[in-house]
């Protein structure tokens, strides 16, 4: 386990300074799991037995395909790339194939639209609202991450420019 925590690039140091981003990786930890303990509270009078509500379900299970999609793939392409801190690998290369052709943080983005499925299929308002908050979380993240990825990989400005950053053909 100490070999794998090291590979990622946690060490001692990190967890002092924060040099790789390990904070934005327990802020994470602790956000995710704020999301199990989240209450689900509805709107009154939203009532689960309209026929309508079927279609959200409906939706809802579309997106949580989506969401295992980009989040298996996500972690399969990025191989021994895979580190949860965001600043690369010392050893990565830079992944521009298969679903980081689609979208530039398939993880996150399978996260987000995860608790957003979850959010519709339980009809709950806070979830929904947990879901955008994972957005901007993310995307705050993502930002720092890239300025490291950017310094790290010449062509990388290329790539955001040409691949959306957290939702598929959209942002």
């Amino acid at each position: 386990m100490m070999k794998l925590l090291t590979d990622w690039g946690f060490g001692r140091e990190g967890w002092q300074q924060g040099v790789r981003g390990e904070y934005w990786v327990l802020t994470q930890a602790l956000l995710l799991l704020g999301v199990v303990f989240l209450p689900s509270y509805r709107l009154w009078g939203f009532n689960p037995a309209a026929p309508w509500v079927y279609g959200i379900w409906g939706g809802a299970a579309m997106l949580g395909l989506a969401a295992t999609i980009l989040l298996g793939k996500g972690l399969v392409d990025l191989g021994q790339s895979l580190t949860p801190l965001p600043y690369p690998r010392d050893d990565g290369q830079l992944v521009q194939s298969g679903v980081y052709g689609v979208v530039r943080h398939p993880i996150y983005s399978g996260v987000i639209l995860g608790i957003l499925a979850w959010g519709l299929y339980q009809l709950s308002v806070t979830h929904v609202a947990a879901a955008i908050a994972f957005l901007l979380f993310f995307d705050a993240k993502a930002r720092r991450e890239e300025q490291w990825l950017s310094e790290k990989y010449g062509e990388y400005a290329a790539y955001q420019q040409r691949v959306k950053k957290l939702i598929p053909w959209v942002y």
